[in-house]
């Protein structure tokens, strides 16, 4: 049975707050049976919340908590009940038979957005035989659920776009950026590039950077925000438009020409002895004041999709923070570190969405795992070989990590480890154990209610 519910998501207090409070844990002591117990439900999820931490592998976590919180700290996305594991393996472009073990974003995406494995740079697509494969977030659409993508990157780039959108090639961004799959092309009978296949799917809420990739004109003329004007979207261009944003209606939000800007920087890691200096303190980002946080980008989202509508489904949302893996690839430890953090005060709403609403699932994990260590300080005569950075944790204490997964001043390497995956609410049990990405596919159908899933390496239903 589903529950019912009566929405009111207030204002943005959490998305405010500081990095730097310390957060009580879910911590040894509290008796957390009746939150365990609550959520080990076959039922129905009347909203799903996807928390994608884009190259968020443990490491990255742990740095993050760490530095901003201390050792005894806690991150929101520590406090999920139920706790598993999966595997993020890709496979290869002309024999989809063999495992690539190190997958690139695309493939991930797929992976759980479809339940099928494919080949790294394709968007919901089959190897080799290019086939479209139905993804999750059109099986909500057709379950009745409202549906929201929300990024700090591209809205473009990999992570959002293998929920609506079906191309040969991630670098297909925008109607300009075609080169790669020109057979997509909406001239050649394609359903044409990322941006525009993104407002065909009538997606309700889209929020996030790339408005270089929505201002290119189409093949037809008018560019890609004016197809989206007519299809009944408000386009939003700055913080202050998204703030005031309210009731029914679909939303494109864009906030940056390309990616948005990270919440801290400070100085990116070098090889052993050239970071011999003070351990560093990051410092807040300077960003333009029309760029909105991805904690207020999800509080609208939660507003907006979270409309009371009778008694019928809610929404399914994804909200996806990108700048930890972009940030892992430069070697910036502090990029990385603030982007996690601020993905965790977005999932502290989402926990705060789901205590007020029991019929929510709300799932926290990443893609793949990347590249940053926390290794012993660095001396003359044992030092990790790549990149290294030190600095000032929440303690007073010191952490070093590594970068060594390319050369330094190269760009890092994804690795294969298995990564996290969280849960809470109705099925999140389901997330226990070692399970592969493909899986978070078949647990958000049946939390939605269920419709037949993707065949292995088949096209879309």
């Amino acid at each position: 049975m589903k529950l019912s519910s009566v929405v009111f998501l207030g204002g943005w207090a959490f998305a405010l707050a500081s990095f730097f409070v310390p957060q009580p844990g879910a911590q040894s002591g509290v008796d957390r049976s009746a939150a365990i117990r609550a959520s080990v439900s076959g039922a129905t999820a009347r909203n799903i919340i996807l928390f994608i931490g884009d190259g968020m592998g443990d490491s990255e976590i742990t740095l993050a908590r760490y530095y901003a919180r201390g050792a005894a700290g806690r991150l929101a996305m520590d406090t999920l009940p139920f706790t598993g594991s999966y595997t993020t393996w890709s496979v290869d472009e002309q024999t989809p038979t063999l495992p690539v073990y190190v997958p690139d974003s695309a493939a991930t995406g797929t992976a759980w957005a479809t339940g099928v494995k494919t080949s790294n740079g394709r968007i919901s697509t089959t190897p080799s035989t290019d086939r479209d494969l139905k993804t999750i977030l059109e099986h909500a659409r057709e379950l009745g659920f409202r549906t929201g993508d929300v990024s700090t990157a591209e809205l473009t780039d990999a992570t959002p776009a293998v929920l609506a959108a079906h191309v040969s090639s991630r670098a297909c961004h925008g109607p300009q950026d075609m080169a790669t799959c020109a057979s997509d092309r909406r001239s050649a009978g394609g359903a044409g590039s990322i941006a525009e296949q993104l407002i065909a799917h009538d997606v309700d809420v889209l929020l996030g950077g790339g408005a270089a990739r929505f201002d290119q004109t189409t093949d037809a003329g008018p560019t890609v925000t004016a197809l989206a004007a007519q299809r009944g979207y408000r386009v939003l261009r700055s913080r202050q438009e998204l703030a005031a944003s309210s009731g029914p209606g679909k939303l494109l939000g864009l906030f940056a020409a390309g990616n948005m800007s990270t919440e801290l920087t400070g100085d990116r890691a070098v090889p052993y002895p050239s970071n011999s200096a003070a351990p560093q303190s990051c410092r807040a980002q300077a960003r333009g004041a029309d760029e909105p946080t991805l904690a207020e980008m999800t509080a609208t989202a939660l507003r907006v999709l979270g409309q009371p509508g009778g008694d019928g489904p809610g929404f399914f949302l994804q909200v996806e923070g990108a700048h930890i893996d972009k940030q892992d690839h430069q070697a910036d430890p502090c990029g990385q570190i603030g982007d996690t953090v601020g993905f965790d005060r977005a999932v502290q709403l989402g926990l705060d969405f789901a205590a007020s609403h029991p019929d929510t699932l709300v799932i926290v994990t990443a893609d793949h795992g990347h590249t940053s260590q926390i290794v012993a300080s660095p001396t003359a005569t044992d030092h990790p070989p790549g990149a290294i950075s030190s600095l000032r944790t929440a303690d007073g204490a010191t952490i070093t990590v590594s970068y060594a997964t390319n050369l330094p001043g190269r760009m890092q390497d994804h690795t294969g480890t298995q990564v996290r995956v969280a849960a809470t609410g109705p099925q999140a049990a389901n997330v226990l154990g070692l399970s592969d990405q493909t899986e978070l596919f078949r647990l958000l159908l049946n939390a939605m209610g269920g419709a037949r899933p993707n065949a292995a390496g088949s096209a879309a239903p």
